[in-house]
């Protein structure tokens, strides 16, 4: 019942354009702000392998992501430079102009369960349950936005959705 009304009202179509334009200017902003004032992962990832998230007894909550950050992340932490502060932007974009809106919410999520996972808590927790109500929507969060002329042509181009009696294709 809720992801139908999610999925398919024209009224939530246009709350979720709000809430995702909101989310988008965000992201957005908080990707601009990287780009254009240098941005250096290498500190945020020390701080999250050196204070992992501790549970009662101790020990580090999520052990498996501290590792990927020590033995991937910050050996690489110029390929994270350019990815989080791009990843932010475009994320931002694609949610303002509801441009593949469902990917956009889907990478804002993975982005803002990474930085939670790493010990930041900040503002996360609102922006995932505004990503997840996205994400859920599909088509209808983008619906009065850019996803209204490229979906049906990324449909078109694949092959997939409707053929030219108007019935639904089987993949």
């Amino acid at each position: 019942m809720l992801g139908k009304l999610l999925r398919e009202n024209n009224i939530v179509a246009g709350i979720l354009t709000v809430v995702r334009i909101y989310l988008g200017w965000a992201w957005m902003s908080a990707g601009w702000g990287k780009l254009t004032g240098g941005f250096d992962a290498s500190g945020f990832l020390n701080g999250a392998v050196a204070n992992p998230v501790m549970g009662p007894d101790g020990t580090a909550v999520y052990s498996g992501w501290v590792a990927f950050l020590e033995s991937f992340a910050l050996p690489n932490a110029g390929l994270f430079n350019f990815l989080i502060p791009m990843g932010e932007f475009l994320v931002g974009l694609g949610l303002i102009l509801g441009c593949l809106t469902t990917a956009a919410a889907f990478f804002a999520l993975v982005m803002n369960f990474s930085f939670m996972l790493s010990g930041t808590v900040s503002h996360n927790p609102t922006d995932i349950m505004m990503g997840v109500f996205i994400a859920a929507a599909g088509y209808n969060a983008g619906k009065y936005g850019l996803d209204r002329y490229v979906l049906p042509y990324l449909r078109k181009l694949t092959g997939k959705g409707k053929n030219e009696a108007g019935q639904t294709m089987s993949a």
